[in-house]
């Protein structure tokens, strides 16, 4: 820092596009050092908040949360643990080899008293009575003498496990929530003070202990509009999915325009290709001139099948309005 920054309010500006953990690392330091070098306040102007689309666990696409199932029936203590719930042993499923051992050693006392050789039986302490002795072994094995071979085998070789507490495989595919993260991670380098723009999800700002601004680009949005687009009054606003419905409608009803929605159908259809198979248009476009609205375009791949849509419902020309340009890829 060039200049003293002592007792004085200090704006860092970042961007959260490009090379994000550059960027932000970055923004790290500057806060520290702001900070260090006595700054009454510090307040980070983050146009595009970083890592701002990960705020969820991932879903599939039909509704339901990721969970993988292990192709494994048996697990060692390098495997992955099951899923806890209620009611099941905490090394339910864990195979060290120890219950075979002990049960070994259960038929070797068998044989060697059935042939006639005195056995040593160790005492238990308490007087407890142990599921792997000379009688609970006997008694396995006047159980499996009534099935077959194959399935003896495989009674015999496996855990003893009691129905009740089956174990079940699988693991849910659990992942870092990087929201919190974040807001930690400029709370701890010293930010008094957050501003950023368009949100992909408001819910970011309860992540923080200090305060944050979420500004809105509908002003600029809807002057853009005014200024450059003509015959605007007779164009119709249009939100690519429904999670930006909110804000494509505020900018409709300040303009006095219509209001079209695409709907993203997600689920496996038998639509004609006509419809776009996963895209449906609730509104009439025909003949007129649509405006799509969003706040973020990484791949474009939402906004270019929404435009493609459009044309294919007879729109004379069609505008994209986005907040936030990350354009990475093949975008352009």
């Amino acid at each position: 820092i060039q200049e003293s920054v002592r007792e004085k309010d200090v704006y860092i500006i970042q961007s959260g596009g490009g090379k994000v953990n550059d960027h932000l690392l970055e923004l790290l330091i500057t806060i520290s050092a702001c900070k260090t070098a006595s700054a009454k306040r510090v307040t980070a102007v983050l146009p595009l908040f970083p890592y701002s689309r990960q705020s969820d666990i991932p879903y599939k696409k039909s509704g339901a949360p990721l969970v993988k199932s292990s192709a494994h029936t048996q697990f060692t203590f390098d495997s992955t643990p099951s899923t806890p719930h209620p009611g099941k042993a905490e090394s339910q499923g864990m195979n060290n080899d120890v219950d075979s051992f002990q049960k070994s050693l259960a038929r070797a006392q068998i044989e060697s008293e059935s042939n006639g050789s005195p056995v040593k039986r160790r005492p238990i302490a308490n007087g407890g009575k142990r599921s792997d002795t000379l009688e609970a072994a006997r008694t396995e094995s006047s159980l499996t003498n009534g099935v077959n071979g194959d399935e003896a085998a495989s009674t015999s070789s496996g855990v003893s496990k009691v129905p009740e507490f089956e174990p079940r495989p699988g693991y849910r595919q659990w992942v870092a929530q990087a929201g919190t993260l974040i807001a930690d991670l400029l709370t701890c380098a010293g930010a008094d003070h957050i501003i950023t723009m368009d949100l992909h999800d408001p819910q970011y700002q309860g992540f923080f202990d200090i305060p944050v601004d979420n500004l809105y680009g509908r002003p600029l949005l809807k002057r853009y509009i005014q200024r450059h687009i003509p015959d605007y009054r007779n164009c119709i606003i249009v939100s690519p999915d429904a999670g930006g419905a909110k804000r494509a409608t505020a900018i409709a009803d300040s303009m006095e325009v219509e209001f079209a929605l695409i709907h993203k159908e997600r689920r496996p259809t038998k639509i004609a290709d006509r419809q776009n198979a996963t895209m449906m248009l609730v509104g009439d476009v025909r003949d007129r001139t649509a405006i799509l609205i969003d706040d973020l375009a990484d791949t474009s791949n939402t906004i270019t099948r929404a435009a493609k849509l459009l044309k294919k419902e007879g729109a004379a020309k069609v505008y994209a309005l986005v907040t936030h340009g990350i354009l990475s890829g093949d975008a352009i």
